[in-house]
């Protein structure tokens, strides 16, 4: 069993994630600015604000992994790579894995490149695209800290939500597509491929994309 804390777990990823984690009896601890709508048993959630670490007390000791589903959206637009900046001084030289969930605009679209975001990326889309680029670029010029960072497909979000069917492709660094062009994972599934990615380490200091 781990001890896993989601960061933004009240989240569409967020939230897949800490479910599916307790499902596997791993001990998980959601932090989040605003109280859960739908609490999930097993679950101990904590309110607060990661840009505020020291008011979070010694919710992170012990934690094998802790993972980041923070949105640039709303009053966090400009303040992810903030927090973020703080988890990587808070964690580096410690052994908990830092998981950190990307977008799908970083992720190539053939091996070698070039980046989804470079092939004519919705505008309306970049600023969060952009968020995970440079949280990407953060992570790798670490040092001392375990890391991995995970693309999603194309189509992810509530407005596909999909199902669960527990199975998901890997494609490494580059964005992953059915044999008909679409490039689809449900929020359930994204959540099956971060807790393996916990429970059994494939990435470590590495990115990868899943879908189906």
């Amino acid at each position: 069993m781990a001890r896993i804390v989601v960061i933004g777990g009240t989240g569409y990823a967020g939230a897949h994630i800490a479910r599916e984690a307790a499902a596997r009896g791993n001990e998980v601890v959601v932090i989040s600015r605003k109280a859960a709508d739908a609490p999930v048993d097993g679950v101990q959630y904590v309110q607060g604000s990661v840009l505020d670490l020291g008011s979070l007390g010694d919710v992170f000791d012990g934690a094998d992994a802790v993972v980041s589903s923070l949105s640039p959206r709303g009053d966090m637009t400009d303040r992810v790579l903030d927090a973020l900046r703080g988890l990587i001084a808070k964690l580096s030289g410690t052994p908990t894995r830092l998981g950190v969930v990307g977008g799908a605009g970083g992720s190539l679209v053939a091996p070698g490149g070039p980046r989804l975001f470079d092939q004519g990326f919705p505008e309306e889309y970049k600023h969060e695209a952009q968020v995970g680029i440079d949280s990407l670029e953060l992570l790798q010029g670490t040092d001392d800290l375990d890391w991995f960072f995970i693309h999603p497909a194309e189509v992810f979000g509530p407005w596909a939500e999909g199902e669960r069917t527990g199975s998901y492709r890997d494609g490494g660094d580059v964005l992953v597509r059915a044999a008909d062009g679409s490039s689809t994972i449900s929020g359930a599934d994204f959540a099956v491929a971060v807790v393996d990615e916990i429970e059994s380490p494939q990435h470590r200091r590495d990115r990868f994309a899943v879908g189906y």
